[in-house]
């Protein structure tokens, strides 16, 4: 007898809600001794400290569907407002309160209208915004880096990533991903992800042909 249809999709939810919690719990860690100078460098989001970078993701971890909705309306449909506006809200009084702010929501299932993949991506995204500057490495199952990177190859609804690839293939060298054609694009599958989502830093990991178009997308929307 098969598992049923919903049953099924409520396992691979939860499986992919299990990896979500993972990746905050070892961000949060990963964070846990800054200084407060270094909660204040620059992060690789454009005009973002690292503190709230971290906040921004505190905040997407709060927020439902209807809160996400009332805050748009209430900003006037200013997406950019919105996320401005919740991130404030979570931004704490010093570092230590950002932090916490975090940590209470590692195990989170709350999110706005977004597929849950998209909270991974999120997550792994925005917490190599703030590791890569402060010079912190973190290992991420191949596996896991592989979902994100195959939900972004064919989406553009958080950021542009499927745009930004066009005319590209995209090669993996330590793992199965691959996408498109044309010019090659070769590296590791996470920073085949941050270029794919803009990061122009992580470029300088990749080879091949289609590296400079790439790099040259990266300042795009």
């Amino acid at each position: 007898m098969g598992v049923p249809k919903q049953a099924g999709e409520r396992g691979r939810e939860a499986g992919m809600w299990s990896l979500v919690h993972t990746e905050r719990a070892a961000l949060a860690a990963d964070l846990g001794d800054l200084t407060d100078e270094q909660w204040e460098i620059p992060s690789l989001c454009a005009g973002l400290t690292a503190r709230e970078v971290l906040a921004h993701l505190t905040a997407g971890a709060s927020l439902d569907t209807v809160r996400w909705l009332a805050g748009v309306i209430r900003c006037r449909f200013d997406f950019d407002k919105q996320v401005a506006v919740r991130l404030a809200e979570q931004l704490g009084a010093d570092p230590a309160a950002t932090l916490e702010r975090f940590r209470r929501v590692v195990s989170s299932t709350t999110k706005p209208p977004l597929p849950v993949i998209a909270m991974l991506g999120e997550t792994l995204v925005h917490g190599e915004d703030i590791r890569r500057p402060l010079g912190i490495r973190h290992e991420y199952p191949v596996d896991v880096v592989t979902r994100v990177a195959e939900y972004y190859r064919g989406s553009d609804l958080v950021v542009v990533a499927k745009g930004r690839v066009g005319g590209l293939r995209l090669v993996a060298d330590d793992g199965p991903f691959t996408t498109g054609s044309g010019p090659v694009v070769s590296g590791p599958t996470l920073s085949l992800v941050m270029a794919m989502t803009g990061r122009t830093a992580y470029c300088d990991d990749l080879e091949g042909d289609g590296v400079g178009l790439l790099r040259s997308r990266c300042g795009a929307a």
